[in-house]
Order: structure tokens, then C-alpha cells, then sequence
């Protein structure tokens, strides 16, 4: 489908799994007639600049072989262009691809989509920060409980993978304390305690927990997750529930719909795609096909 295409290899993705796959997808690319440009580079503001330069001359994909944060790092450079994103899904989580039932870990099958599928137009998350920085996000954006363990665990040294974030909970869950938020739903104004609120775009985030099990990419809408303030031993026992959505039925939490939401809080920090986002006050609206991802036709779906 597309001839000349951007790559971008995160080499220590998925535990080092990245670097091979980012060299198979290199091979299949040129064997399927494909002209490769690495714009891989020391750190993700390299790459992002060397990817940017491709975009603006006009490069018909950019291609990611990585987690979730190089596909956020992907959507922040091509959202609201025609530029398509491919996704070679390398890393720990791998959300945005379960969600959009991309292939996992599996070079061969991830090229066939982006050589041989179709695009499939998705919406976005757009940020404005306190400054009036503008950011965005594909999946889910959480604000409380979530950011602080994702903040804890991006400062520990191991383990790594999964276990280190669930290690970070267990450690922060003792000192952790409900907290004081405004949330606003398209301009209906709420004061709420809470453990945190997320704002998702897809079902799930940090490795397959389905925070809102019934988001949508492509309805136009942001659903938003508050999980009211409840103690220590209430959260445990409703915090595994959400790696199946089954936490929806439970007393404290609520989901709602909006197509614009403020979240206020002090001192509160954000992440988006599981990756360190701009502290509260954030004011968020869902802009409709805003991304084109390379994805399978529907009739060749795993």
C-alpha cells in the first residue's frame, strides 16, 4: 500500500524484543518493494524530529516497532495529518494493538497489515495543559492513583516489565490518599473525592486493564472513569476486577460519556498511553478521525 515509509525502532522495547523485530520489519519492508527510511535516533525527541522532517515531505506511513509509548510518541507527530501509522507491537502492554486487534510480537504478520490491509480512521484524545501546550493521546489518559504508581515505577530499577508497575502499586497503595477533584463533562461541573479519574479513547491500558470496557475509538466520545474515594482494603479488592471490567458494577465506580472534560486537582500528575503527561488542571476534547492507522481488513482479522 504505501512506498516510501518512516521507521522508527524502539530497540529496548519489550524487554530487548524490539531491536530483532525492528530488524525483521526493516527485511520484510524492502523485500515487499517498501523504501525504508530509519529515522530512529538516541532519544525519542531525535526521532520524533527526524520523523517530523519525513511527514512534511510527505512520506506515506510512519512506522513504529514498539510499546505503547512509541505509538503515543507516533500519534503526537501524525494526528490530523493524512499520514498514516503502522504498528509493529513490541513492548510490555501492547494496548493500543490488542484494542485495535493488531498483531503482537509477530513481524511477518504486522507487515502483511501494513503493506497489504486497510486504513482505519480512529479518533484522538487532544490535551491542553495550564500553559496552552497542546498534546494528545489514542488510549486512555488517567489522573490520580494510576499516574502516581506509573511515576513511582518509571524511578525503580527492577524489576522490569509488568512486575515492577505491580510492584509500585503495592508500594504506594499505603501512603496513598483519596483526592480532591473538579471534574467538568461537557460544561456540567462536579466536586468529587477520588482514587483517580481516567479518560479513555479505547477499552484499556497499563497491559490489558479494561478501565472502560465499552470505549469506542471511532463513536466520537471520551468515556471518563471516576473511582470515588474508598479505603485501602476496598480498593484491593476491586482493583484486579479490572483486568476483566467487571469494576464496573461496583458502588464507587462510575463511567460517563463527554466529548469535553476539565479534571482540577493540585499537585496531581497525568499519564497518557502509559507514558508521563502534563500535571492537572487539563482540559481534554475528543477530536473524531483524527489518526489513520494500517490496519487488517475486516475479514481477515485474528
Amino acid at each position: 500500500m504505501s512506498e516510501r515509509v518512516a521507521l522508527i525502532v524502539n530497540p529496548t522495547a519489550g524487554k530487548g524484543a524490539g531491536r530483532a523485530l525492528g530488524e525483521a520489519t526493516r527485511r520484510l519492508l524492502l523485500s515487499r518493494g517498501r523504501d525504508v527510511v530509519d529515522v530512529s535516533g538516541q532519544t525519542w525527541s531525535e526521532a520524533g524530529a527526524r520523523a517530523t522532517e519525513e511527514v512534511r515531505r510527505g512520506v506515506d506511513a510512519l512506522v513504529v516497532v514498539g510499546g505503547d509509548g512509541l505509538v503515543h510518541l507516533a500519534v503526537n507527530l501524525v494526528a490530523g495529518s493524512a499520514t498514516p501509522i503502522g504498528v509493529v507491537a513490541a513492548g510490555t502492554g501492547n494496548d493500543f494493538a490488542r484494542n485495535l486487534e493488531l498483531p503482537i510480537r509477530d513481524a511477518a504478520r504486522a507487515v502483511d497489515v501494513i503493506t497489504q490491509g486497510t486504513v482505519r480512521t480512529i479518533d484522538a484524545g487532544r490535551v491542553t495543559g495550564p500553559g496552552g501546550e497542546t498534546k494528545w493521546f489514542a488510549g486512555v489518559l488517567g489522573a490520580g492513583f494510576d499516574a502516581i504508581v506509573n511515576a513511582r515505577a518509571a524511578r525503580m530499577r527492577w524489576p522490569r516489565g509488568q512486575m515492577r508497575y505491580n510492584l509500585a502499586v503495592l508500594r504506594e497503595l499505603p501512603v496513598f490518599k483519596p483526592i480532591p477533584y473538579v471534574v467538568v463533562l461537557d460544561g456540567r461541573r462536579t466536586e468529587t473525592s477520588a482514587m483517580l479519574v481516567a479518560v479513555a479513547n479505547t477499552p484499556s491500558f497499563g497491559g490489558g486493564m479494561r478501565v472502560c470496557p465499552d470505549a469506542d475509538p471511532t463513536d466520537g466520545l471520551l468515556d471518563v472513569l471516576v473511582v470515588k474515594a474508598i479505603s485501602v482494603p476496598a480498593f484491593l479488592r476491586v482493583f484486579p476486577k479490572v483486568y476483566r471490567g467487571a469494576h464496573v458494577t461496583h458502588e464507587a465506580v462510575e463511567i460517563h460519556r463527554a466529548t469535553r472534560v476539565r479534571l482540577e486537582a493540585l499537585h496531581i500528575p497525568s499519564q497518557a498511553d502509559g507514558e508521563p503527561f502534563t500535571a492537572l488542571p487539563l482540559d481534554i476534547d475528543i477530536v473524531p478521525q483524527a489518526v489513520r492507522v494500517l490496519a487488517p481488513d475486516k475479514d481477515e482479522q485474528p
